[in-house]
């Protein structure tokens, strides 16, 4: 694996934080994130764009590395640090191709299935989920608990695994025991704006000895 998987991940949303994508980088950077999915399901292309730029630009200046939610295109034309795809998205093989061997690729799956099939990808994480019921993600998945979580370690290997779905302070630590090395968080640190760096903080102290 070419970086490593920090114990948080997290996803910018500007509907569930009310701020844009550079400023909930800078909250999360302040609280000590150092991997962040920028995620815009609604704006405009160009419009995502330019805000992916600025946010890109300040998180380099923190040393906060960026993986684009689904547009391969922006994150080849802002030399992001990679991207993370859906079932539904670009070829995974593809995006390899497009942004290079140093690329940071994640690929979303949400069966013990799917995930088996990822993994013979070039990919360098896979995202499970949702581990519990989520509210950050309209037409979810069905849940897959954490049982499913544990038979997707022993499938992939030593593969890195977010776990992702409904996680919250309270059962982040079971994700992680499960066989996650990383989980990814939305609403739980987002839905209070004014509290995102001292709930991302509070976050990552709770999985430091992991």
């Amino acid at each position: 694996m070419r970086l490593p998987l920090p114990r948080i991940y997290p996803l910018t949303d500007v509907n569930i934080s009310g701020l844009s994508h550079v400023e909930q980088v800078i909250r999360l950077s302040e609280g000590g994130a150092t991997l962040i999915q920028l995620r815009e399901k609604n704006s405009a292309a160009s419009d995502f764009f330019i805000e992916a730029q600025k946010a890109v630009i300040a998180a380099r200046e923190r040393g906060v590395r960026v993986v684009i939610n689904d547009r391969v295109d922006v994150a080849l034309a802002l030399r992001a640090d990679g991207v993370h795809l859906g079932q539904d998205d670009f070829p995974a093989e593809a995006a390899r191709d497009l942004l290079g061997p140093e690329a940071f690729i994640g690929f979303s799956t949400h069966s013990v299935e799917q995930a088996s099939q990822a993994a013979r990808f070039r990919i360098d994480y896979l995202a499970f989920g949702p581990i519990f019921a989520t509210t950050s993600k309209t037409n979810s998945e069905p849940v897959v608990g954490l049982e499913k979580l544990r038979e997707v370690r022993r499938r992939v290997g030593n593969l890195p695994i977010v776990g992702i779905g409904g996680i919250t302070h309270d059962n982040a630590r079971s994700v992680i025991e499960a066989g996650a090395d990383s989980v990814a968080v939305i609403s739980v640190l987002l839905a209070k704006p004014n509290q995102i760096s001292a709930q991302t903080q509070r976050l990552i102290s709770l999985l430091e000895q992991y």
